[in-house]
């Protein structure tokens, strides 16, 4: 196996979510980082957009520490050529270099950028609006950054005996525009795009059509022609076509890539995770506490209840897609678990998903600091912080349409947490990560989700959850197992289609009864399952599929090399 594997000697990786914390691919990079830096030391490169870079207010991100003595000489190379970046560590474990670009001045530049990519790649622009125009000219100037790099440092260092291997490897189509660049004008450097979803597959079933019955039939140019997303649809089927190595996050995604991007990916990344940041031993038990603790005082507070620790904490979390996170099947189970027989415990139920957020609340804040007992409930006792769009959010709507007001006599309150848990948000100050391993069960339903970081890190935590067959991870869970994911497994893993939404809220609501009902050694036989999956999916056990997309690449990219010119 020795000589085999073509190994990179330098990774490029560029993400827009690279020191800028927006959703799910912030956590695959930065868990993975750790594992290749230890591995690379520095010879592994983040390139990010930098926000900050003319921020009045003088703030910096709270992932990014720059240092000017890092790579010093090619930063000031880098100033002579009009190119602005800055240079650091990201602030993650492992601490590996993330370089910051300004993207901003290739605006001016924009129509002969997108003539190049035309004229080279047939992408079609003409159709850009919203965010394209942003990620592709940060995509661009992080190309330039690469460029300029190699040149400076790497290209010195290149002779006929010994050539670097390197790799550049772009996220999301947002990243596609530079992948082309490199592909146009570095051919010596092997590109990997990973799609984290298509595009179209997100907008198919964020615009409610039915995605998976008609996968077969629906045709993606087609498709983003009705949906507006010709543009994104281009970048990213062009990018596919034309780098080293084609990859996605799961079977499920590979299967849309095949149908809507008319392209097989070359290898599926599953997304592991990095357990250092769990708690161990007795930290672990004084934190779940600390979280069931806080937990139960806010909603005490809110309901004017006196919920002790034997309630049942449950939860849903993630971005607020309404329908591809399964966030209206949540509430829809949790209303028919209202009148379930069954169910041996009371339910505190907290929808944990960022709304547009006003502020916290002043009277629930001022509950908390007395520390009393109350036995009324504030007005409104579903939410902890007022939202911008009280009368036209989705969560507040359905519970209301459901007349669902967490009344005294109710065995389950669902509560509406609408913000970032970053320790700061006013009314549980406590992060995601700490609030988490609080609970009893999590439920993440998902109706369109490539791979699943929510359900990986409750087990990681030692938290049972439910999941479905739709989502990456709910597939993986059922390979493990070699059967379909069952609570006593850890993982409960629901079968979804376009049109069961009914059954899948059955399924949730029985099985939070079954789990109510569970003699106290079986759910901690159940947690420790939920442990022991998780280890399966940690980046020592997934990183060897990246390095098969690493060999890929850079077996391409020496065969262009060897290709006579012209």
């Amino acid at each position: 196996m020795g000589n085999k594997h073509l190994t990179p000697d330098y990774i490029f990786e560029s993400s827009w979510e690279v020191c800028n914390k927006v959703g799910g691919i912030y956590t695959v990079l930065s868990s993975r980082a750790k594992t290749l830096q230890d591995r690379m030391k520095d010879k592994i490169l983040f390139i990010g957009p930098d926000f900050w870079i003319n921020n009045e207010k003088g703030e910096d991100s709270p992932y990014f520490k720059e240092d000017k003595t890092l790579l010093a000489d090619w930063q000031q190379e880098a100033k002579k050529h009009d190119l602005n970046v800055r240079v650091g560590r990201w602030t993650i474990p492992s601490e590996p270099i993330a370089i910051l670009v300004d993207f901003q001045p290739y605006f001016e530049k924009k129509n002969d950028i997108y003539g190049w990519l035309w004229e080279h790649y047939q992408v079609d622009s003409l159709h850009a609006y919203g965010d394209y125009d942003e990620a592709s000219m940060f995509s661009y100037a992080a190309a330039l950054v690469v460029e300029s790099f190699y040149n400076y440092y790497l290209l010195p260092q290149t002779s006929n005996q010994s050539a670097l291997n390197v790799i550049y490897h772009a996220n999301e189509w947002m990243c596609g525009l530079g992948a082309l660049y490199i592909n146009n004008k570095l051919p010596q450097i092997g590109t990997v795009f990973t799609t984290h979803a298509t595009s179209i597959g997100r907008s198919i079933a964020g615009n409610q059509k039915p995605l998976y019955d008609y996968l077969f039939a629906y045709n993606g140019d087609q498709m983003a022609g009705e949906l507006n997303m010709e543009s994104k649809h281009s970048i990213e089927k062009q990018t596919a076509f034309h780098v080293d190595c084609f990859t996605t996050v799961s079977d499920i995604t590979a299967r849309e890539c095949v149908e809507l991007l008319d392209k097989p990916v070359d290898v599926v990344l599953p997304n592991g995770f990095d357990d250092s940041f769990v708690p161990k031993g007795a930290t672990f038990t004084k934190k779940r506490k600390a979280a069931r603790r806080r937990l139960l005082d806010v909603a005490n507070a809110l309901l004017g209840e006196s919920l002790d620790d034997d309630t049942l904490i449950v939860s849903t979390s993630g971005r607020y897609e309404f329908r591809n996170k399964g966030i209206d099947v949540f509430v829809e189970a949790m209303n028919r678990l209202l009148r379930d027989r069954d169910l041996k415990k009371k339910v505190l139920a907290f929808i944990e998903v960022p709304g547009w957020v006003g502020e916290p609340r002043k009277d629930l804040q001022d509950r908390l600091e007395e520390a009393k007992t109350y036995d009324t409930p504030l007005e409104v006792p579903m939410i902890t912080h007022w939202l911008h769009n009280m009368s036209h959010d989705n969560v507040l709507n359905m519970m209301k349409y459901y007349d669902m007001h967490n009344r005294k006599d109710e065995q389950v309150k669902v509560i509406f947490l609408p913000c970032y848990l970053d320790g700061q948000d006013g009314i549980v100050n406590m992060t995601y990560y700490d609030v988490v391993l609080g609970n009893d069960l999590c439920v993440y339903p998902s109706y369109y989700e490539p791979w699943g970081y929510t359900p990986l890190e409750a087990i990681a935590f030692k938290v049972p959850c439910i999941t479905t067959d739709l989502a990456g991870f709910g597939l993986w869970a059922n390979k493990v197992f070699g059967h379909v994911g069952e609570l006593k497994d850890g993982v409960k893993v629901i079968h979804r289609t376009d049109y069961n939404y009914s059954e899948v809220a059955d399924a949730i609501k029985d099985t939070v009864a079954e789990f109510s009902s569970m003699p106290q050694k079986e759910i901690e036989a159940c947690r420790k399952k939920a442990g022991e999956l998780s280890k399966k999916a940690l980046w020592s056990e997934f990183i060897k599929f990246y390095d098969e997309a690493y060999d890929i690449a850079l077996r391409r990219a020496q065969e262009r090399q060897q290709l006579p010119k012209g």
